[in-house]
């Protein structure tokens, strides 16, 4: 799986007439190569592909092992330079597999320069001076936005996860309690079923802080009334989802909960039922701004209603107004909408799916927590 994907990559190396490719992002370099250790970077090579780590791979499941087809070598420490087309004459990882592209007899080199420091681009130029670079840009992400069953499945799991942790709070005693305490709570129980650890940082908002994208939680305490907003989320295998829910607490919602509840679920059920191979993003985000925009809330929405998932929380594609490109089958996405009133309070509905075509029976739900709007 991992050649075949390395092997994609090359293809779009060569039909851009680069002799080689560095990737240096971890998430791409951990798509490609199945991890990615800290300071690590991949060369695809005239000869062969060598993942350059700063130290050994760690044992570590969560994080994955080198693919076994992939030569890894591991630089020296305090390696202080050897000299051009030595392969080993840096401690930095980039500027080392940027060496041995040299004396592979690469003319050319293609770098993520999104991903590369100032620094690190003149020291590859430096030590590799006859190199011509030139840039990989969105190569790798544009090849992870489409994800594989195995990918899926991952996310499949994770989602599992959060909606056991989510599910488990909403069974306690919540009044009184702190949103930075609720939050702890809510991550340790994500790593308790099975988790490597929080997708993001957890965001609980009670009362007027509820409804705000990327809240993060404070030492207020949660109040009778209060509208409560969670949105947390799993990595599993180094692969990410998220839910968010909003519920009420204590007593029977009043009626500005029930009718902003009501609208942003109609919001974000029209996102979802728009998922659909061919459609393109700003589609799917006018699908769910309309609901709201029409209700009187443009000022309120957030600058997109969804985005890409999977070795990061936040990946193409961006379901946003101005947003170009259409979706493929097999593409993980969030669909959040969401409203935040200033000093009352607001509500945030969010699902990760799964684009699905019609015969296959549409998107893919993975987070299943119920969205009815419960009295908690």
């Amino acid at each position: 799986m991992y050649a075949t994907r390395r092997s994609r990559l090359r293809d779009h190396v060569t039909a851009a007439g680069t002799a080689a490719a560095l990737v240096t992002r971890p998430a791409n370099v951990r798509y490609l190569a199945a991890a990615a250790p800290r300071g690590s970077a991949l060369l695809l090579g005239k000869r062969e592909d060598i993942l350059f780590c700063a130290g050994p791979p760690e044992d570590r499941p969560y994080e994955g092992r080198p693919d076994d087809n992939l030569r890894v070598h591991v630089l020296a420490p305090n390696a202080t330079g050897a000299g051009v087309g030595t392969g080993i004459g840096t401690g930095d990882a980039a500027v080392a597999a940027a060496d041995l592209a040299v004396a592979q007899a690469a003319d050319s080199l293609a770098v993520e320069e999104h991903h590369l420091t100032v620094t690190r681009h003149r020291a590859i130029a430096s030590v590799a001076p006859g190199l011509r670079l030139g840039d990989l840009g969105g190569a790798v992400e544009q090849l992870r936005v489409v994800k594989d069953e195995e990918e899926i499945s991952c996310l499949r799991i994770g989602a599992e996860i959060a909606d056991q942790a989510l599910g488990e709070l909403l069974e306690s005693i919540l009044v009184g309690r702190t949103e930075r305490h609720l939050a702890l709570e809510l991550e340790r129980r994500l790593v308790d079923h099975g988790a490597d650890g929080p997708a993001f940082p957890t965001s609980v908002a009670t009362g007027p802080n509820s409804g705000r994208r990327g809240h993060r939680p404070t030492d207020r305490r949660v109040e009778e009334g209060d509208f409560l907003t969670v949105c947390l989320g799993a990595t599993y295998r180094g692969y990410r989802c998220e839910i968010g829910r909003t519920f009420v607490i204590g007593t029977s919602p009043a009626d500005w909960q029930i009718e902003l509840y009501d609208l942003v679920f109609a919001a974000q059920r029209a996102g979802r039922e728009s998922l659909a191979p061919g459609a393109a993003y700003r589609d799917v985000d006018r699908a769910a701004r309309q609901v709201l925009d029409s209700a009187g809330y443009a000022e309120a929405l957030p600058p997109l209603t969804g985005h890409g998932v999977g070795l990061e929380i936040d990946e193409d594609p961006q379901l946003a107004p101005a947003a170009m490109g259409k979706l493929d089958a097999c593409v993980p996405v969030t669909v959040e909408p969401g409203v935040h009133l200033p000093g009352r309070g607001g509500v945030r509905i969010d699902d990760t799916l799964v684009v699905r075509p019609e015969a296959d029976g549409g998107p893919e739900l993975l987070t299943i927590t119920t969205k009815e709007l419960l009295a908690l």
